[in-house]
């Protein structure tokens, strides 16, 4: 763990790199990192849990935090709000303790300007036919919502270059080995 105020770690990439589980995984190796959950209004998937995934809550209550300046950052993926109330971050920051953002390209460019500091990685697949085969395999969206990701994945790609790492996970616990050294450094 560091001393003094504890860092940002940004982690991004397109839905379907495996960012979930290579961040399990880095979890498990770097159990002091601190997993910072974040608020969106789409629907659990099988097997999450509020407050532990995500806090699941409805666009209007999300609407009134933005309102009232609660987000350390937010945007709209595919037709649903993520966001990442900012009082539990600063709070572990001041305590000492590492902070792990899991966020898309949208909120990551906030986090940037807020925090400059920060650690950023991006994740990605190792092909775009691979990413759609991980994105078939959840079998939790429509044609036309895994189409909207597909395309969000391309133009995410695109903003890589943002980040200060980019990290392929074509193995879960190489991704996570590779992400885990980053830190370390």
């Amino acid at each position: 763990m560091s001393k003094g105020k504890g860092r940002l770690l940004v982690i991004s990439g397109p839905s379907g790199t495996g960012k979930g589980t290579v961040i399990a995984r880095l979890l498990e190796q770097r159990p002091w990192l601190v997993f910072s959950v974040s608020a969106t209004t789409r629907a659990p998937r099988v097997g999450e849990t509020d407050g532990v995934n995500y806090h699941f809550i409805d666009r209007e209550q999300f609407e009134n935090m933005i309102s009232r300046d609660e987000f350390f950052e937010f945007a709209e993926y595919v037709g649903e709000y993520y966001g990442t109330p900012k009082k539990p971050i600063y709070e572990c920051m001041e305590d000492g303790k590492d902070v792990l953002l899991d966020i898309e390209v949208q909120g990551a460019r906030q986090v940037m300007q807020k925090e400059p500091n920060a650690i950023t990685i991006f994740i990605v697949a190792p092909d775009m036919s691979e990413l759609e085969r991980r994105l078939r395999a959840r079998g939790t969206d429509s044609e036309e919502k895994l189409k909207a990701r597909l395309e969000r994945a391309l133009a995410e790609l695109e903003e890589k270059n943002l980040y200060g790492h980019v990290v392929i996970n074509d193995d879960v616990t190489r991704a996570a080995q590779e992400i885990a050294s980053i830190i370390d450094k």
